[in-house]
């Protein structure tokens, strides 16, 4: 490591949980993020900032003025622009050593799983059940594991999904089943703080899986609610009846 390196990384190197050899790990780990809306922006600035080696960008929709309240990667001029594509040059102007790659496109179910084998922690910041249960099925079928966090109006939720662990709990488990009411922010608002505490929070489970330290949020779900600054968990259970992890363990 570089003087330069070792001063930007000074406060890590510190941590007895990271130092030298937490930071080495870091700079060769991959993530992969899909979707770099208000959840994936702050998530991806720390991670970048963190030092992890390379950050692949999933996202195909484009800055809108609306955004910027909440996606802190993006500027006014952004507007227009590919997300995944402002991001990228973004966080390398934030942290020149890592290495940033865009995927400006909607990825199929074959193709994702493809980069989630290649990455090894995947956050999973999207707005839909189709696209959360998509990224969970292939991270089953590949075994990594997934960070995920759901923001709304005042509250926000973040569960880590170990699909990598058997009889472990995963997304399925949690919502059996999808829908055309899930609520997003269009529709009902949010606090822009609220996606950056639980994005922030996203990092740190990210860095704690990558790293092998601290007791990750696996088996259990997170509820944070900021309008009266609270924190609520709730345990979660494999479901054998669960269409997606139920099914591989049946095999």
């Amino acid at each position: 490591m570089t003087v330069a390196a070792g001063l930007r990384y000074a406060r890590h190197l510190s941590l007895p949980e990271i130092g030298q050899s937490g930071q080495d790990r870091l700079r060769s780990a991959r993530v992969l993020i899909v979707g770099l809306g208000g959840l994936g922006c702050p998530a991806a600035m720390y991670l970048a900032a963190a030092g992890v080696g390379r950050i692949v960008l999933n996202d195909f929709d484009t800055v809108d003025v609306t955004n910027l309240q909440r996606q802190i990667l993006y500027r006014q001029e952004d507007a227009g622009q590919g997300k995944a594509v402002v991001a990228a040059a973004r966080l390398s102007q934030l942290n020149p050593d890592v290495d940033t790659q865009p995927i400006p496109t909607r990825l199929d179910q074959e193709s994702l799983a493809e980069t989630i084998a290649d990455c090894d922690v995947v956050l999973d910041g999207c707005d839909n059940f189709g696209s959360r249960f998509a990224i969970n099925e292939a991270c089953l079928t590949v075994g990594r594991p997934l960070v995920s966090g759901a923001a709304i109006r005042f509250e926000g939720q973040l569960a880590v999904f170990r699909n990598d662990l058997p009889d472990a709990a995963c997304y399925r488990c949690l919502y059996d089943e999808g829908g055309d009411d899930f609520e997003t922010c269009t529709g009902g608002g949010i606090l822009g703080p609220v996606v950056g505490v639980i994005g922030a929070q996203m990092a740190v489970e990210t860095i704690k899986l990558l790293l092998g330290i601290g007791r990750p949020i696996e088996n259990r779900l997170l509820i944070y609610d900021g309008l009266n600054g609270e924190w609520r968990q709730l345990g979660l259970k494999p479901d054998p009846a669960c269409p997606a992890c139920g099914a591989l363990r049946s095999r």
